[in-house]
């Protein structure tokens, strides 16, 4: 009986050993499964961060293209009138109009980047970037239902009224001198920016001329 003690302490020492290597195993595998987790966390949020960047870049151009558009409707004054496609001008409303292409189709969409020429409504490219790899455009409307004079008899136009500049001091009484009140036409610009890794950005200005 004495000599078979050893043999009993030897076999429990390597069931305890065994239990051992299988909670090291586990504890392993959990580990390595929750790192593989914090690394894809970080590497989305790493994603998700650049994609804002891009998206803030993009809107801060846009406002470019913004600028570019009331900068040649300030030069053009004289001839707004009537639709100029090559330079992005058109002066309708085009109330029917899918500006960002959701609708789809061949005759309600804007061809923004000349490629596309089954779109009936061509935008105009801005020369100078933006130094970041951004492409932009832009696109006006003047809000008016017919190409022509704002004062023809079919047309309707959105406009606002202002006040000019006047006197009545040398007038006999106020009644005989008004003064002058001038109607100025709603533009709406819409400015696209596309940027890198396909990012696509609309901005939309309405401008009083």
């Amino acid at each position: 009986m004495r000599a078979m003690q050893p043999k009993l302490r030897v076999s429990a020492r390597r069931r305890e050993e065994g239990v051992v290597l299988l909670v090291a195993l586990i504890t392993l595998v959990a580990m390595t499964l929750a790192g593989i987790g914090i690394m894809r966390s970080i590497d989305a949020g790493t994603m998700v961060a650049g994609n804002i960047g891009f998206r803030q870049a993009a809107v801060a151009s846009g406002d470019t293209g913004i600028e570019a558009a009331r900068t040649w409707l300030l030069a053009n004054r004289p001839v707004l009138n009537d639709n100029n496609p090559a330079l992005g001008y058109y002066s309708t409303r085009q109330d029917n109009l899918d500006l960002t292409g959701n609708r789809g189709g061949a005759t309600d969409g804007v061809d923004w980047d000349g490629t596309n020429s089954e779109m009936p409504v061509k935008a105009f490219k801005v020369a100078a970037g933006d130094g970041s790899g951004n492409t932009i455009y832009y696109l006006i409307h003047r809000l008016c239902s017919v190409p022509g004079s704002v004062n023809a008899p079919a047309q309707s136009c959105a406009t606002a009224s202002v006040s000019g500049v006047g006197s009545s001091q040398d007038a006999p009484d106020y009644s005989s001198y008004a003064l002058r009140v001038t109607n100025q036409i709603y533009y709406r610009v819409t400015s696209r920016v596309d940027g890198p890794k396909n990012t696509v950005s609309y901005v939309q200005a309405v401008i009083l001329l």
